[in-house]
């Protein structure tokens, strides 16, 4: 698989790396040798580049099993979910090397701001963790362009983590092109958008009670919003199959084409998905098709989720 730099100077990664969060049951309930068998089947197609986090339920113990005697050559990043309290630091840092197997973390991120602790007393704290070895590079997720500029008055930041898919385009009008002139890696996620560019869901679709998109936060999944999806949607899916390809390899190569994206990152509830979600990463799109891709989307947009 192609590999690019995670930032200026940065390590080299897989263009797809496993997103972890599909197999912590949030979307939809898993078992634990369904988790593992398509952990298994992101490695054997050569995504060695993990991102999971302390607020995946069990991911981080899930991929510490699949790992096991295999994390050479692997890339892994996991992310601090909870408080930025120092006790907290240390204590959901200890427990991810615990749960990942492992005595260091390859890209350390914050989950999300937490306003209420100083980032300057984060940035330190993650810097000591750095400077011991025990982390190599450090991201943040879910930051703002003003959020990401404030961490970095109190050191290095290798990569940041947006919500960036063909519907929920926000980040591409600033905070992408901004990283791209600061010479920090992207790491794009959600690009299916929990499932709204997959083609497998029709308007009135209902979601098991534990699936996170039951709760529908900002009603992506109701009423017309849901009717418009499906209209967009279904005209890619065209687009798609009309280049001998279909919607989902489609939405990952679409942000991978994005300059500012260094990897993207996809999740997998059954391994077939894998084995097809691979495919996308040799698919390079011309500017030609990407200005066609924006005339069958139109102006159709939806907001950003909030952190």
């Amino acid at each position: 698989m192609d590999t690019r730099p995670l930032g200026k100077d940065g390590p080299q990664v897989p263009v797809l790396c496993f997103g972890a969060w599909g197999i912590s049951g949030i979307m939809g309930s898993m078992t634990d040798t369904q988790a593992v068998a398509v952990a298994e089947a992101a490695l054997d197609v050569g995504m060695t580049f993990i991102d999971t986090a302390e607020g995946y339920a069990a991911s981080e113990s899930v991929i510490g099993r699949v790992i096991r005697g295999r994390r050479d050559g692997l890339f892994l990043a996991t992310k601090l979910s909870g408080d930025h309290s120092p006790e907290h630091i240390q204590e959901a840092f200890d427990n991810s090397l615990r749960a990942l197997g492992t005595d260091y973390i390859d890209l350390y991120q914050l989950h999300g701001p937490k306003p209420e602790w100083p980032i300057k007393r984060t940035m330190e704290y993650l810097a000591r963790l750095r400077d011991a070895g025990k982390i190599r590079n450090i991201g943040v997720s879910n930051f703002t362009v003003d959020q990401v500029s404030e961490a970095l008055q109190y050191g290095p930041l290798q990569s940041v983590q947006p919500l960036f898919n063909m519907l929920q385009r926000a980040n591409g009008d600033s905070l992408l092109p901004w990283c791209l002139e600061q010479g920090i890696g992207v790491l794009a996620y959600s690009p299916l958008g929990k499932g709204m560019l997959t083609g497998r869901y029709r308007p009135g679709h209902q979601f098991e009670r534990g699936d996170i998109r039951s709760q529908d936060r900002i009603k992506v999944w109701q009423g017309e919003n849901f009717e418009r999806i499906f209209e967009v949607t279904e005209r890619l899916r065209e687009w798609a199959e009309d280049h001998d390809r279909d919607i989902v390899q489609l939405a990952i190569a679409w942000t991978l084409a994005d300059p500012a994206v260094t990897s993207s990152l996809v999740g997998a509830r059954t391994p077939e998905q894998v084995y097809h979600n691979v495919k996308a990463a040799d698919w390079r799109l011309t500017e030609a098709e990407l200005a066609e891709i924006d005339e069958v989307q139109g102006d159709f947009r939806l907001p950003q989720e909030s952190w």
